[in-house]
């Protein structure tokens, strides 16, 4: 006879790729009397699953993947349909072994067998009885043992009524809290009622570990399962309660609508409840903590503070949360009591500019002047200084120098081309994006609130529609009106009158009149020709020696060839070009060491000839001589 395609079964979601279940309502086949009488061999093949305690009286479906288990299924089930089953101990071993099992299990008939398409079978069992295995037989090609029945006992019967009872109780109310459970489990809780079955049917429902579902499936004296089962249904209960508890407090200080906004409160609500702080409190209070570091002056701290108290209100996903943040983080970033101490050695400072310059003596006479005067009057505040002179004369480096001086921070800041007055003051808070200007951002970068600030370019600033950043330098260069400083973005006002303010410029005539009148002019000419020497010497041809890759006993300048370059290849007040032009020599004899065609040379004007070409400047002084 042809077999039969069998009909396409019902796929149920498997959540374990071995063994499925769905607990099934409560058989007729629990009744006692049929338990009493059912006769269960001595010998019984043993199928072994995975996180799942089957107990007697629950209907399960399960998929057999194993090969062991198919040819159980498939030597056993033509003769009998009682098989023994038993859960293993450790989830991820493959071929258990007896050590490997509980010696506890349950025996349950097969009451339908259903081959799937992909080779695997389902079967739906229902527990009968529970048994305990006294030996093992076979482990190939499946495990067999000698196990024994045991039957339900009654140790103490006048507490029966009240335990059965108060697990009715427990059960209903679980029941009822517990969401996605369908109000029939009431009905099939209400048909029970035979206390051995009553502890089975809660112990397979509840959401209970392996072990502890082990453990009430090996306990026979039905008293002691119910009240291991009253316990287990207690913390359930405590745990749903607690979480109601908890919906309802969220849910009445929050809006249905803010989905989001209620699972942060819910959250919130949890962690209190478990004595811990969330991340918004904990942010919190190092904000509050780094405020009280900061020192801040009191109006300051008032404002940050109540900056801080609106940050509280806000949920985190509110857009406006981060802008405060960010600007707490600022304003606990400036250095608003932070300063270094000055160094007013007025020896010292000589010998340090001395050895960063060559000449410049008035300069250097008025560096020193305003030293001694912050030696004797500290709390004086001394003119704003602005060099005026050529391009390339050292402006800019001689305040590094002065800086090195005082031991305090250099910021170079040019304001070339600046045209926004923002730039300087920065953007209110209502513009997206908004920071505070350059004079704040880089006061708060070096982390000192009295550092050398050098403004160089002052003649190149430039005015449209956006504003005059010319006049917002008359605010931050005047020393009296600096100590209230007050920036756009932070809106309160910050102390720049530790702060030495240097300007720089090429040409006083661009400078605005009111500007000019709040600094003091000193003027750098140019460099003679003697002067330059002195500084090719000093600087020029050691520091572009060694940017070459060269080494003094390699290059070899004499003096006639560095006044070549100064008469006839350069034209300047400064000395930059003179620089370039040494750097050029220089690379040209790299390249001839390298090349294998000199090991070292002595530069005479013969050979800056050869390497710059023709002289591109006469000078009648040079040729005198």
């Amino acid at each position: 006879m042809a077999k039969k395609n069998p009909a396409k079964p019902v796929i149920i979601q498997e959540e374990d790729p071995e063994i499925i279940i769905r607990p099934g309502p409560l058989s007729d086949l629990t009744d006692q009397q049929e338990q009493a009488e059912l006769d269960v061999p001595d010998e019984l093949a043993v199928l072994t699953v995975r996180n799942i305690v089957i107990f007697p009286g629950t209907v399960v479906p399960l998929s057999i993947g194993r090969e062991k288990s198919r040819r159980l299924l498939h030597d056993v089930l033509p003769k009998q349909k009682l098989i023994l089953v038993v859960c293993q101990k450790k989830v991820e071993v493959d071929d258990p072994t007896a050590k490997d099992l509980y010696t506890h299990g349950t025996v349950v008939r097969v009451l339908k067998l259903l081959r799937q398409e992909e080779g695997t079978q389902n079967i739906i069992v229902h527990g009968l009885v529970r048994a305990r295995i006294d030996q093992w037989l076979t482990s190939s090609p499946y495990m067999q043992a000698k196990a024994t029945v045991l039957k339900d006992h009654i140790s103490n019967s006048d507490q029966i009524d009240a335990l059965v009872m108060s697990a009715r109780t427990l059960a209903e109310r679980v029941i009822e809290l517990a969401p996605n459970v369908p109000s029939e489990a009431i009905t099939v809780l209400e048909a029970i009622d035979q206390p051995g079955p009553l502890a089975d049917f809660l112990a397979s429902n509840l959401q209970l570990d392996i072990p502890v579902k082990q453990q009430l499936l090996e306990e026979v004296d039905v008293c002691q399962r119910l009240r291991d089962v009253d316990v287990q249904l207690q913390q359930q209960l405590e745990l749903l309660e607690l979480s109601n508890k908890i919906q309802d407090q969220v849910r009445a200080n929050v809006d249905k609508s803010q989905r989001e906004f209620f699972l942060q409160e819910q959250l919130k609500a949890i962690q209190k409840e478990l004595g811990q702080a969330d991340e918004k409190t904990v942010e919190l209070e190092e904000v509050e903590k780094k405020i009280d570091e900061a020192k801040m002056p009191t109006e300051v701290r008032i404002e940050a503070m109540r900056e801080l108290g609106r940050l509280e209100k806000l949920p985190v996903i509110a857009p406006e949360y981060n802008i405060i943040r960010t600007y707490l983080d600022i304003m606990t970033e400036l250095p608003w009591s932070k300063s270094t101490e000055d160094r007013l050695d007025v020896n010292r400072a000589r010998e340090i500019l001395d050895e960063d310059h060559y000449g410049l003596e008035k300069v250097k006479r008025r560096i020193l002047e305003y030293l001694a005067v912050r030696k004797l009057a500290p709390e004086s505040r001394g003119p704003i200084l602005c060099f005026a002179g050529p391009p390339g004369v050292g402006k800019t480096s001689i305040g590094k120098s002065i800086a090195r001086a005082l031991g305090r921070k250099f910021i170079r800041m040019s304001l070339g081309g600046m045209r926004d007055e923002a730039e300087l003051r920065g953007h209110r808070r209502t513009y997206i994006g908004a920071m505070p200007g350059r004079i704040l951002q880089e006061i708060r970068k070096v982390k000192t609130n009295n550092p050398v600030f050098m403004l160089d370019e002052v003649d190149k600033v430039g005015m449209d529609f956006r504003g005059d950043p010319t006049s917002a330098l008359l605010e931050i260069l005047d020393p009296a009106q600096n100590n209230a400083f007050q920036d756009h973005y932070l809106n309160v006002p910050f102390d720049l009158s530790g702060a030495m303010f240097i300007a720089t410029a090429n040409y006083m005539s661009p400078v605005p009149p009111a500007l000019r009148d709040r600094m003091e002019v000193i003027e750098f000419p140019g460099y003679t020709r003697i002067e330059k020497l002195h500084i090719a010497n000093r600087y020029l041809v050691k520091r572009q020696t060694e940017q070459n890759g060269l080494t003094a006993s390699q290059a070899k300048w004499t003096q006639k060839a560095i006044f070549t370059i100064i008469d006839s290849y350069s034209r300047e007040a400064g000395v930059r070009e003179l620089e370039r032009q040494i750097g050029s020599v220089c690379r040209a004899l790299a390249a001839m060491i390298v090349s294998g065609k000199a090991r070292s040379r002595t530069i005479t004007p013969k050979f800056i000839a050869e390497v710059l070409g023709p002289r591109k400047y006469e000078s009648e002084l040079a040729m005198r001589m």
